[in-house]
């Protein structure tokens, strides 16, 4: 297990003895899981992955990028579906569909929403729009209206940066990006490649 992994778990292990009431084998799991699927670009939480993170839960939270929480007192004011059809630089014409999820506070400090209260919620929300399971963003108030992918790291959400993108770079003329490469790196490749035995030379 790696250093990650392990500095995550011996703070999860703090966090439980501290009080938090969660099941440490399903934490472990979830982060391991998570952690699985990063080899794509981002994460992209969906509707059933978080019916099932919040039947683990006894309290919901919510991170920002910055490190700040969500306040807890706050209320879930939307559940929906937004449809977005456009045409892209290139001529293609695309349609995406999220599950959009709203929070929002107010003066009412001692307001709780639990676990199984969103999932009324939600599967409320599933019947009533035929929600199907697709992609999550949550919209939260900043200086705009802020929109935001989710994520899970075992004990509460994550809301994560989100980011324009051109979806026709091939017919736009846009180079691809190339990763980059540290001078440390390239002098240590070099001398590696050029190693007795190596056929370098």
């Amino acid at each position: 297990m790696g250093y990650k992994q392990s500095f995550y778990l011996k703070n999860l292990t703090e966090e439980i003895t501290y009080g938090f009431s969660f099941n440490r084998n399903i934490a472990i799991e979830l982060y391991l899981s998570r952690e699985s699927y990063k080899t794509e670009k981002y994460i992209k939480m969906k509707l059933e992955e978080i019916k099932a993170h919040l039947k683990t839960l006894e309290t919901i939270a919510f991170q920002l990028p910055n490190g700040q929480f969500v306040p807890s007192h706050f209320h879930v004011t939307e559940v929906g579906k937004v449809h977005k059809h456009f045409i892209d630089c290139g001529g293609k014409v695309r349609i995406e569909e999220v599950i959009n999820f709203q929070l929002w506070e107010a003066d009412d400090y001692d307001h709780r929403i639990h676990p199984e209260k969103l999932i009324h919620i939600i599967e409320l929300s599933e019947k009533t729009l035929n929600l199907k399971n697709q992609e999550i963003e949550v919209e939260y108030q900043g200086k705009t209206i802020g929109k935001y992918g989710l994520e899970f790291n075992g004990t509460h959400f994550l809301l994560t940066n989100k980011q324009t993108d051109c979806l026709a770079k091939d017919n736009c003329g846009v180079p691809e990006s190339k990763p980059k490469v540290q001078l440390k790196e390239l002098a240590t490749n070099q001398q590696s490649s050029c190693a007795p035995g190596s056929g370098c030379c």
